[in-house]
């Protein structure tokens, strides 16, 4: 694949996985839970609209709630970094993982951005135990690092024989 097409095809996979992410969201904000309520969709899942002021899992939160543009201008940051390495990779599922959490890095700063907090909406619950609420983004990395780990497995990184793939 050239380079050229390696690049929109990293930035379109990374643009719609933030788009996704930030039309789900709008969608939670502005129709599903306005006003904020919660709502079972199955016995494991809810929606319940949640804001987020620190890193993964609500870690740091207290720190960081006075800083939201420090973190979404280092999530920015690494959303490009990741797209750059998404352009030296070699296999297509490192660039399609790489891309993916470029997009969910990018569409969770959007929301540092302009909200100060990412926006949470998916409970994901048994019983009484709740997983820390996430939202699109987060599948989007999530997908990405199953991808990349995949990628890195020996089998995925075989020479195929030309002979025997039908590649000439």
């Amino acid at each position: 694949m050239t380079s050229w097409r390696k690049l929109v095809a990293v930035i379109a996979v990374a643009l719609v996985a933030a788009g996704l992410d930030q039309a789900s969201k709008w969608l939670m904000l502005e129709v599903v839970l306005n006003p904020p309520q919660l709502i079972e969709l199955t016995p494991f899942l809810n929606l319940r609209l949640g804001f987020n002021t620190g890193v993964s899992f609500g870690l740091f939160r207290d720190t960081l709630e006075a800083w939201p543009g420090l973190l979404g201008l280092f999530k920015f940051a690494a959303g490009f970094g990741l797209l750059a390495w998404a352009m030296l990779a070699r296999h297509r599922l490192e660039r399609i993982g790489l891309a993916l959490m470029a997009g969910g890095a990018f569409g969770n700063a959007i929301d540092r951005w302009r909200r100060g907090a990412v926006t949470d909406f998916l409970d994901l619950h048994w019983d009484d135990w709740h997983w820390p609420t996430f939202n699109g983004a987060d599948i989007a990395l999530t997908f990405g690092v199953v991808l990349m780990l995949l990628a890195a497995l020996p089998v995925m990184n075989r020479t195929p024989n030309r002979h025997m793939s039908g590649a000439s």
